[in-house]
């Protein structure tokens, strides 16, 4: 539970950053490869705020590549339902130039719990003392 805020918040910063690149590289990209596209910069973002914030005392000290690596598999579940949600979100909301961000909105809240519970097990373990 001493991780959910921190999880929360660094979710928040990853949609911002989610949102402002499907924004930008929506018109060129389209939405489902402006939608990768932002995905893969939001992931970034929120594994390197979790590592230093909700999980710094489990982040690898070394091995930091295979950690986002483990990271970012980890997050494909979440994004599963993430992306789903969000594709069923821009198939049913009224147009208005608020959809995509209000779509990536409700698709991240909706992988958050699967995302904080694959980050708790599978990427930042605790580390066996000597």
């Amino acid at each position: 539970m001493k991780r959910l805020l921190p999880f929360a918040i660094a979710g928040a910063f990853g949609y911002a950053v989610d949102a402002s690149v499907l924004s930008f590289c929506i018109g060129w990209l389209g939405p489902i490869g402006g939608r990768a596209l932002s995905f893969a910069c939001a992931v970034l973002m929120t594994w390197l705020i979790n590592r230093n914030f909700a999980f710094a005392d489990r982040a690898a000290a070394e091995g930091k590549h295979y950690e986002f690596l483990r990271y970012l598999l980890a997050m494909i579940p979440g994004g599963a339902i993430n992306w789903m949600t969000y594709g069923l979100a821009m198939a049913l909301l009224p147009s208005g130039g608020w959809k995509p961000a209000l779509a990536v909105g409700i698709g991240s809240l909706a992988g958050m719990l699967t995302n904080l519970t694959a980050a708790h097990t599978l990427v930042f373990r605790a580390h066996k003392q000597g």
